[in-house]
């Protein structure tokens, strides 16, 4: 490894989600390069990724804070305006943030589940390393304002902000181009705004985050490609990891995620990081 190699986090979303991301998390972990996973605190197997997190001590854990496509804390006759009768959020990023944006109700309502969310962090005991976002709607203006003051409020001064980085990613995968268009410029405004509320208040996220652009499928060419052109810059790179005996409902939701476990367990990524003169870190090392 070079003597001055730059920090880079691996990370996998999602953790808590069902069994079989959790497996996908331990084994990218202990047998491959992840480092970090963001924590769905309401999801079905929430508990079994707290007891893995606490048995696997060095896996840093945040908060992937849900807002949409997932499970509230707060039971729904006290968020009514923002889940269904389930206690479901929107199944729509974009509904929810218009929602969100326009709704004081559902203000309201989003600012009381945000902080239940982090109390119920909290409450797991697992050293809180950091806070994102399920589908990046952390970085919603109305969201992103409250997240700072929990942030502040809980002690957390690491949070992801995305930008589209189309530039690179399109260099190494161009299909579904028109979507990726339209998400780099509108998460590349959105970056710029979240870096300028955080300017001053001693937070220290990752200057460079890839993932945005190839969700679902962060598979090793596009890894190893990715390594060779990024900025040596502290950095995070997430992916979605699934089991390889995931069942056939989850490998449909998630088509990518064995391949990128494949990558994440690649002997040939370990070595491609550190040739590419980056050395594996967590938001607490950056």
């Amino acid at each position: 490894m070079p003597e001055h190699a730059v920090p880079l986090i691996i990370n996998a979303d999602d953790f808590g989600y069902s069994s079989a991301v959790n497996r996908a998390v331990v084994q990218a972990h202990t047998q491959g390069v992840l480092t970090s996973a963001s924590l769905m605190v309401n999801e079905a197997a929430a508990d079994e990724a707290i007891a893995l997190a606490q048995a696997h001590p060095t896996l840093a854990v945040g908060l992937h804070l849900a807002l949409v496509l997932g499970r509230a804390t707060l039971p729904h006759h006290e968020i009514p305006h923002i889940t269904d009768a389930q206690g479901r959020f929107s199944d729509s990023s974009p509904v929810a943030g218009f929602h969100y944006f326009f709704s004081p109700a559902a203000r309201r309502e989003v600012r009381r589940e945000m902080r239940a969310q982090f109390e119920r962090f909290a409450a797991t005991g697992l050293p809180f390393s950091h806070v994102d976002g399920h589908t990046h709607l952390h970085m919603h203006p109305v969201v992103f304002k409250e997240l700072i003051v929990l942030c502040e409020e809980f002690n957390v001064r690491r949070v992801r902000i995305v930008k589209g980085e189309m530039r690179l990613s399109l260099a190494l995968d161009r299909q579904r181009l028109p979507i990726k268009l339209l998400w780099g410029v509108v998460f590349n405004c959105l970056g710029r705004w979240c870096d300028k509320q955080l300017a001053g208040r001693g937070f220290t996220p990752p200057r460079k985050v890839y993932g945005l652009l190839q969700t679902g499928d962060m598979n090793e060419q596009y890894l190893r490609g990715l390594l060779s052109r990024m900025e040596k810059t502290p950095s995070e790179i997430y992916a979605h990891p699934l089991a390889f005996d995931a069942d056939e409902r989850e490998q449909r939701a998630n088509p990518g995620g064995t391949r990128e476990l494949a990558a994440l367990t690649s002997p040939a990524l370990h070595t491609a990081i550190a040739q590419a003169g980056f050395r594996l870190a967590t938001y607490q090392n950056l």
